[in-house]
């Protein structure tokens, strides 16, 4: 029987519907009259980039003069393949070393007055083809969000690889505030201070600054470029240096609650690797890893949509779908079990 052409409907239904294998030999083998050649040749001649992910979503996304513009990035592992054209080594915040792998870094959306939140922008992490750093993916996707998509926002929210006086300048200059994270290591001094720079981990902050900040200056960072320093506590173990160039009088409390707003992009990760398969391409061309990354957006965001209309747990929505296979398994199993008679209680 004559194999037929797909579309990237098609090819978004089988990530929505597949619960754990998303190969394109598992797509051949039950789609209907649909061949490997197939689906090869269609992730091939298709070039799908972030610009069609915010318009998927776009109308979907509720704005709010207080939102969150919050930004990381994630490693989509591929260390069993070597030979993937955009795989490379680089180091994995998740896995805490470095890895063969995609890097991919997004921009998440975040409406607190309704606690939702959209991916709205990515981008693919591949110095050696476009010469971009993370740095200026951060850049391009924060002008992109104000001056092309004019996106309502007061916050920014990133972590310690992107804090750098090159972005929080570019905040300032925006009237834009930022909650950023410092390194333990960051050398830092007090403003008016006669101190030399020091880790900002061994700087001495008394009870009234640890509650109310104190006003600091990052080594290398232009002289008139002072930030309101926060220490918290978390563990035993880990104690966390939040920056701000935020000018109102703030507490301690109210700052770690704004920087723990970052957990939304951290839960869109794991959201989207779990469900969408989007590590789980193998393939060796890089036009169909990017065109697969790019189509596992877009189910992300069905799948995220369905949820909120739904009431339910984007989790919940994935996994329902084959509560009616194993009803009908229960009822009348296509394999059933017997336990052996060797088999001693």
């Amino acid at each position: 029987m004559k194999s037929i052409e797909i579309s990237r409907n098609d090819y978004c239904q089988f990530l929505t519907l597949s619960p754990q294998n998303y190969s394109i030999t598992y797509f051949a083998e039950h789609g209907e009259r649909c061949s490997h050649d197939v689906i090869n040749r269609f992730l091939q001649r298709d070039k799908y980039s972030p610009s069609m992910l915010w318009e998927h979503v776009k109308g979907d996304v509720v704005y709010s003069e207080d939102g969150y513009v919050i930004f990381d990035d994630t490693v989509l592992e591929k260390r069993n393949t070597k030979k993937i054209e955009i795989a490379r080594n680089q180091y994995s915040g998740a896995k805490g070393k470095v890895t063969t792998g995609i890097g991919v870094v997004s921009l998440v959306y975040y409406n607190p007055e309704i606690d939702r939140y959209w991916v709205i922008d990515y981008r693919i992490y591949q110095p050696d083809q476009d010469g971009k750093s993370k740095i200026d993916h951060l850049l391009d996707m924060l002008n992109n969000a104000i001056y092309s998509k004019n996106i309502p926002f007061s916050t920014v929210l990133f972590d310690t690889w992107y804090a750098t006086h090159k972005i929080m300048a570019h905040i300032d200059s925006l009237n834009k505030i930022y909650y950023a994270p410092l390194k333990a290591n960051r050398n830092v001094t007090k403003v008016n201070s006669d101190e030399k720079y020091q880790n900002v981990s061994t700087l001495f902050m008394a009870d009234y600054e640890k509650k109310n900040g104190t006003l600091i200056h990052v080594k290398g960072f232009p002289k008139d470029m002072d930030v309101t320093l926060f220490q918290f506590t978390i563990s035993t173990n880990r104690v966390d240096y939040i920056v701000t160039n935020d000018k109102i009088q703030k507490t301690a409390q109210t700052v770690q609650n704004a920087y723990s707003m970052r957990w939304v992009i951290e839960n869109m990760h794991r959201e989207i690797k779990q469900l969408t398969g989007i590590e789980k391409c193998q393939c060796r061309k890089q036009r169909i890893q990017r065109n697969h990354i790019a189509c596992s957006f877009l189910v992300w965001a069905f799948l995220k949509r369905t949820a909120h209309k739904t009431a339910q747990t984007i989790y919940r929505v994935k996994h329902s779908l084959l509560d009616d296979y194993m009803k009908a398994q229960l009822r009348s199993p296509a394999l059933v079990f017997q336990a052996s008679d060797t088999i001693i209680a």
